[in-house]
């Protein structure tokens, strides 16, 4: 498992990860609330995806208007990170694999899992 080196979170705008490879990956905040691997947000992008009038649900359509935000973020031992939202999501633990494989700079192979199943806890 490829670990990162350094984290460097700006709260309004993303979060800079350097790995220990050497290689750099950006992700921004709304790309990282909207790939929560939490099994509530992945119901929604399912639902999205088979549905495109789905009705986002009341707590995400009224955080629309306002920017979004990381308001913290914690280690989860030596293999994730948990983010806080502004939105108040708070239940997605982002494992180092499952950030390697939503990075949208990085080629991913194709017999790889990239679905947020893959991102260690998801509830």
């Amino acid at each position: 498992m490829l670990r990162p080196r350094k984290l460097d979170l700006k709260k309004d705008r993303g979060l800079s990860v350097e790995w220990e490879d050497g290689s750099t990956s950006y992700y921004t905040v709304p790309l990282l609330r909207k790939l929560s691997p939490a099994a509530d947000a992945r119901q929604l992008r399912e639902e999205m995806e088979s549905n495109p009038l789905a009705v986002l649900p009341a707590d995400v359509a009224s955080s629309l208007g306002r920017p979004l935000r990381v308001e913290s973020a914690e280690l989860v031992g030596n293999y994730a990170i948990r983010f806080v939202f502004s939105d108040g999501h708070d239940a997605g633990i982002y494992s180092w694999d499952y950030l390697l494989s939503i990075d949208p700079t990085r080629e991913t192979d194709s017999s790889e899992e990239t679905s947020p199943d893959s991102g260690g806890n998801s509830g």
